[in-house]
Formats: structure tokens, C-alpha cells, sequence
């Protein structure tokens, strides 16, 4: 009996090894960097050299000089060690960057002294970036949260023309003299009117995430009455406190205010623009589509007795539909999901023409019966005016007829179906 006995176990552990065998070996993991977030930046020439924009950039001969510049942005993805991007893109000169740090916000200009951690590139404690270029720095051990701010700190030091540059109302600049990178707080800062040079904070992961790009104008940039309550941030909130997020999901805010899809206005339009700020971020899973009200109202233009728009600038429903689908097919050529939006009501603006709606109207059907994307989101019925369907809901306007306010936004983030984005 002990002899077979003996026997069956060997059989069994013969078995177990055999089981063993046929499964394939677990592969670990592969850590990616992933966009936790990024701005898509303008050129501070174009917008100094426009009327309309030039009172932005605030007095001064607008050229750092010897001077640290600390900037605040909040990630929406976790993370325990990160990168920053740098930009160059629409300078016309080398820009050096002499040092720099990264550390947790704790208000204002503050940071935490326990947090500071010196960015490097490439090894070295300084980078020059040439002119319509950018860099990543190395990465750093820092963990960061989803919503709390991380601030990094550049200081540079020779004359820098602003060149690269954002307007997002939710983050916030300063400038203080000499090198105070790893300053906890900087003596006599001074508050900016907007921000520069870092476009990007990636957070290394091993874990399964949807990195979405809200790409679009004002009505996805926010800012103004929103505030720091634009859709994509609303949006980011929802995802982070929804039970039925079974991924993380990083939320990118790729606006533009007075962006356009055909035709360059404030920015690049966004034909152009697409695959760097929406299909260039890191990880990049799924984009929003939200373009077209501003070259819509650009028809106004074309009628004014005088003023010259050239054939190729004046808008069409198809021409706006055509451009559409490039960006869709660009997108599916990378792999990345495309949710397109409709285009909000806006009767009541100058833009509220017969034949700007009639064209509103026209996109809208074409937006509503793709069938090459992955979602369509339906603005326009979200936001408008049940008893006047051309305008605004008086319970999501601004004030201009044009611009959702905050309870606007966040029922443009929750008209997002959250399924969608984690497929």
C-alpha cells in the first residue's frame, strides 16, 4: 500500500509540473509614460500683434531676463514618478532653460521644501531647446495626486522673448528674480497674466488607462464666468468618483478660445493642430471633437461691405463636415476612439444668422448620423432652450449667449456616456 501510495503522488506532482508547463509564463507589465496633463499652446506674437488680444500679455517689454518662473497645474491621473514637457514651438530663437524643479503645490506660490525635486534632461541640469521644438525631462520620483497642484519652477537666464505660451484661467503663473527654482516660496513674485513654456506632465504607469483629449475652442477651454469648471475638468471629477470606472481615465483640456477648424484665428485651426495637441499627448486612448461655431460665425464676416474673406476662408456646412472626417480619419489611423460633439445653440450673438443656423443645423445632422465614430455627444440638445431650440437655456448662459456657464459645463461633462470611454 506505501509503495503505491508513493506511486499515485508521483503521478499527481507529474500532473501539477505538466499543468505548469503548458501555461504560458505571466510577461510583467511594461511602464508607459501617460499624459496626466497638457495645454495646447499659442503663438504670443500672434496674439500680441492682434487688436483684439494684445492687452493679454500686460505691460512690459514682455522678455525674461534673468528671472525664475513658477507655474501651477493639476494632474488628472496618480502617479509616483513624472516628466514635464517643455516647449519651443512657436519661438524664434533657441530657449534656454538653466534650471529647473518640480514639487507639490501647498497655495499661491508656495511649495512643499520636501517635495522639490530637480528636473533633468537628458542628464544635465540645463536644456536648450531649438526654435519649433520641445523636450521631455527626464523622469523624477514625485507622487503626485489627481486634482492636487504640482508646480515647476524654471529658471531662466538670459533675455527669453515670451514666445509659447497658454490661457488657461485654472493655472497660475509667477515670476520672481534670479534663480529661486528651489525656493519654497519666491520673494516679491509676480502674478502672470498667463502661462509659458511647460505644456506637458506625463506620469509613469504599469496600470490600464484611458487618456482622453477634449479638443476644441472656448466652449472646451472654460475659463471666464465657468472659471476652473470647464467640461473637461468636470468631466475628470466625474471619472475619478464614478463606480463604474473600471480604468483610470486621464482627462486632457486641448481648447483654444476663438480656435477654428478650417482656418487659422487664435491658434493654429485645428486641421493642423490635431495630431500634435490631440493625438501627439501621451497614451492618448479617446478625443472629443468639439469645432465649428467659430468658423460658422466667420460667414458674418463675408457679408460686411469692405472687408475681403478669401473664397477658401468662407464657411460651408460641407467644407466643416469635410474637415470633420479628416480629423476622424487621422484619429482612426492611430488607433484613438473619436467622440464628436454638436455644435451649441447660439441665437442671440452675432453669429445668430438664418443662414449660420441653417449651416449649424446641417453640421449637426451630419454629426448625429456618423457611423465611423465611436460616440456622438449631443451638445446642442443638451444646452439649449427647450422653448427656443437656437439659443442657450437661460440655465446654462453665461451672460453672452454664446459660452456655457459653470451649471453649462458640468451638463456638458455629464452628457458624456462614461461607458464610452472605457472601451
Amino acid at each position: 500500500m506505501a509503495v503505491l501510495g508513493l506511486a499515485v503522488l508521483l503521478v499527481g506532482v507529474q500532473a501539477v509540473w505538466a499543468e505548469k508547463a503548458e501555461q504560458p509564463a505571466r510577461q510583467p507589465v511594461e511602464a508607459r509614460w501617460v499624459a496626466s496633463w497638457a495645454v495646447a499652446p499659442l503663438d504670443f506674437a500672434e496674439l500680441d500683434a492682434n487688436p483684439a488680444t494684445n492687452a493679454i500679455g500686460g505691460p512690459g517689454d514682455h522678455v525674461f531676463r534673468n528671472q525664475t518662473l513658477r507655474q501651477m497645474m493639476r494632474p488628472t491621473l496618480d502617479g509616483d514618478r513624472i516628466r514635464v514637457r517643455v516647449s519651443n514651438r512657436f519661438g524664434k530663437a533657441p530657449l534656454r532653460i538653466a534650471a529647473a524643479t518640480a514639487a507639490l503645490g501647498t497655495g499661491g506660490d508656495a511649495v512643499s521644501p520636501a517635495s522639490l525635486r530637480t528636473l533633468r534632461f537628458g542628464g544635465r541640469a540645463s536644456v536648450t531647446v531649438a526654435p519649433g521644438a520641445e523636450a521631455w525631462s527626464d523622469g523624477v520620483a514625485l507622487t503626485v495626486a489627481a486634482g492636487q497642484a504640482v508646480a515647476v519652477s524654471l529658471f531662466l537666464d538670459r533675455a527669453t522673448p515670451f514666445a509659447t505660451m497658454y490661457l488657461l484661467s485654472s493655472d497660475t503663473g509667477w515670476l520672481a528674480h534670479g534663480n529661486a527654482v528651489s525656493a519654497p516660496r519666491l520673494t516679491k513674485a509676480q502674478a502672470l497674466p498667463m502661462s509659458h513654456i511647460v505644456t506637458g506632465l506625463d506620469v509613469l504607469t504599469t496600470k490600464p488607462v484611458r487618456t482622453v483629449v477634449a479638443f476644441g475652442d472656448s466652449i472646451t477651454a472654460g475659463g471666464g464666468e465657468s472659471g476652473e469648471g470647464a467640461y473637461p475638468d468636470m468631466l475628470a471629477t466625474r471619472l475619478r468618483d464614478s463606480p463604474q470606472a473600471a480604468h483610470a481615465v486621464s482627462v486632457i483640456n486641448a481648447g483654444i478660445g476663438g480656435n477654428r477648424l478650417l482656418v487659422d484665428g487664435i491658434g493654429p485651426d485645428g486641421l493642423s493642430r490635431f495630431a500634435r495637441d490631440a493625438l501627439g499627448q501621451s497614451g492618448v486612448t479617446h478625443v472629443v471633437v468639439l469645432l465649428g461655431t467659430n468658423d460658422i460665425g466667420r460667414a458674418i464676416f463675408a457679408g460686411i461691405p469692405g472687408l475681403k474673406v478669401p473664397s477658401h476662408e468662407v464657411p460651408t456646412a460641407e467644407r466643416i463636415t469635410e474637415g470633420l472626417g479628416q480629423l476622424v480619419k487621422q484619429a482612426r489611423a492611430k488607433g484613438v476612439k473619436v467622440l464628436l460633439g454638436t455644435v451649441p445653440p447660439f441665437g442671440n450673438t452675432l453669429y445668430g444668422t438664418d443662414a449660420n443656423e441653417a449651416m449649424r443645423e446641417a453640421v449637426n445632422r451630419w454629426v448625429r448620423s456618423r457611423q465611423d465614430v465611436d460616440g456622438v455627444v449631443d451638445f446642442d440638445a443638451v444646452l439649449r432652450d427647450p422653448a427656443a431650440p437656437r439659443q442657450l437655456n437661460p440655465t446654462f448662459d453665461s451672460g453672452d449667449h454664446l459660452h456655457p456657464n459653470r451649471a453649462g459645463h458640468a451638463a456638458m461633462a455629464a452628457a458624456i456616456d462614461l461607458r464610452e470611454l472605457q472601451e
